[in-house]
């Protein structure tokens, strides 16, 4: 075979993969869209006994439900007078990341400083980011409520993280919250909370968590229509 010939196939190959994983990951998210975060944090613990589910002061600035890969970012504490250069990474980090990422930022001890605000947030909104999960506190509110942007955080907060943090990775395994996130793990978001879904299981984690949120949905009528949760557990074995 002709060295151009070979190498032609070779590329064609190599695009059609990549656009098969993409529509693989892109059914999986849409999927997880779908489902409850209760159902998927059960799903996980029911399949692997393990907790994935971030801690309770996790929460949403206004009601929101997304799920996206995470691009993760990680920022170290260290007083310093070098002003936002120091941070530039984060910001790379926006610029550089897929519609439908979500943006997954650690802080080390940063429950008083706003990891981010209203102008990261509009960054993020105009990149078509599905949302933002901030292991610190949020600042700007009011914008970030107009943007409509979602973003989680463990408080609110009117500090900055300028001179006091620098930026110490992208795409870094980092623990947010509790919960263990590995770059490209998808993260799957609504009222109840957070919960961290590994990418190589997750087909497995959708396909567990559909069938118990059909099993909860198909109960709510028996419920209604028996008077009785404890006949509609000891039929469909779920609570």
């Amino acid at each position: 075979m002709k060295p151009l010939l070979y190498a032609s196939l070779a590329l064609t190959a190599g695009l059609l993969t990549a656009a098969a994983q993409s529509s693989g990951l892109d059914a999986l998210v849409e999927g997880f869209r779908s489902v409850e975060v209760a159902s998927v944090s059960d799903a996980i613990e029911q399949l692997y006994g393990r907790k994935l589910y971030m801690h309770h002061e996790m929460r949403p600035l206004f009601t929101t439900k997304f799920a996206g890969p995470a691009v993760t970012v990680l920022l170290k504490k260290e007083e310093h007078k070098d002003g936002a250069p120091a941070s530039q990474g984060m910001l790379d980090a926006i610029d550089a990341a897929a519609p439908g990422s979500v943006y997954v930022m650690k802080l080390e001890d940063g429950g008083d400083i706003a990891g981010i605000g209203g102008l990261m947030a509009t960054a993020m909104k105009a990149r078509g980011l599905s949302g933002a999960i901030i292991d610190a506190a949020v600042r700007d509110v009011p914008q970030i409520k107009k943007l409509q942007f979602p973003v989680y955080s463990t408080g609110i907060a009117p500090s900055t993280s300028v001179n006091h943090y620098r930026f110490a990775g992208v795409n870094v395994p980092v623990t947010v919250a509790g919960a263990p996130v590995n770059p490209g793990d998808i993260i799957s978001a609504d009222e109840d909370g957070v919960v961290v879904i590994p990418r190589d299981k997750a087909a497995e984690i959708l396909k567990k968590a559909q069938e118990l949120d059909n099993t909860e949905h198909t109960m709510i009528p028996f419920i209604e229509k028996f008077k009785s949760i404890k006949e509609a557990v000891a039929k469909f074995g779920r609570i």
